[in-house]
């Protein structure tokens, strides 16, 4: 790791505002943290490091947001994106991460072109049913654990549901919050967290709290319907980013 890089330091602390102010209620910033640092160290150790900084500024997020959340979406993606981890952790050994990526953001990608179509026929929210829940959730927690890229199969489930901004904010963080906190012992055994990458999350970690602080704060002042607008229009712009990451993997691999 190269921690005496005067430019890791800058592409880790840039990286660690995002994932705090992802966790502060701005979804999908968080996922820019391990592209951002993968322009000085490997992915895999950019996952690696990042995983408690995303811990940490959890902790902070639940805290905030620990009276709004919706229970029936958390009981029924928690035990799905489990099952995803699992199926990541047992895979890890033959999973072509480039593939993942591409992956991830066509999703990402064909939700974005869905919500267009359907914004003007004004349909309906979707109800929180489990069979989809067990499937997008099943699928969030395996791309959150190659490479914490669970917020476009998330979105794909819950934003058709229209939820309050709030309650929409507090349950992507409590759900997240759980999902890292059991990818934590898969990445330990597999190497990718250590000692060294815990040392310099604590040094960081300060950056962490202050990028949820302003996250939060900027939640609460978008309008709803602005608010949901940027987060449509961050995950179309990373789905994007993902697909041609992906595929410049792929080509130079």
């Amino acid at each position: 790791m190269m921690t005496g890089d005067v430019w890791f330091w800058v592409l880790a602390g840039l990286a660690t505002l995002f994932v705090g102010s992802s966790k502060g209620g701005l979804p999908l910033i968080g996922m820019l943290a391990v592209p951002l640092m993968a322009l000085q160290i490997s992915p895999v150790v950019a996952a690696g490091l990042l995983l408690p900084i995303y811990i940490i500024s959890d902790m902070y997020g639940l805290w905030i947001y620990r009276k709004s959340f919706d229970r029936r979406n958390i009981a029924i993606l928690v035990p799905a994106a489990a099952i995803g981890i699992a199926v990541g952790w047992a895979t890890a050994s033959i999973t072509n991460e480039d593939v993942v990526t591409i992956l991830v953001g066509v999703i990402g990608l064909a939700y974005c072109i869905d919500a267009l179509l359907k914004a003007r026929r004004n349909l309906p929210p979707k109800p929180a049913d489990v069979p989809r829940g067990v499937f997008w959730g099943a699928i969030t927690g395996f791309t959150s654990f190659v490479s914490h890229s669970g917020a476009p199969p998330y979105q794909m489930y819950v934003l058709p549901q229209r939820l309050e901004k709030m309650v929409y904010a507090g349950t992507s963080t409590i759900i997240f919050a759980i999902i890292n906190l059991l990818k934590l012992p898969p990445y330990w055994f597999l190497g990718q967290v250590n000692l060294a990458s815990l040392e310099t999350a604590l040094l960081l970690s300060p950056l962490a709290i202050i990028g949820a602080y302003v996250g939060y704060r900027l939640t609460l002042i978008l309008p709803e319907k602005i608010f949901f607008r940027i987060v449509e229009v961050a995950l179309f712009l990373v789905s994007l980013k993902l697909v041609y990451d992906g595929m410049a993997g792929l080509t130079n691999g």
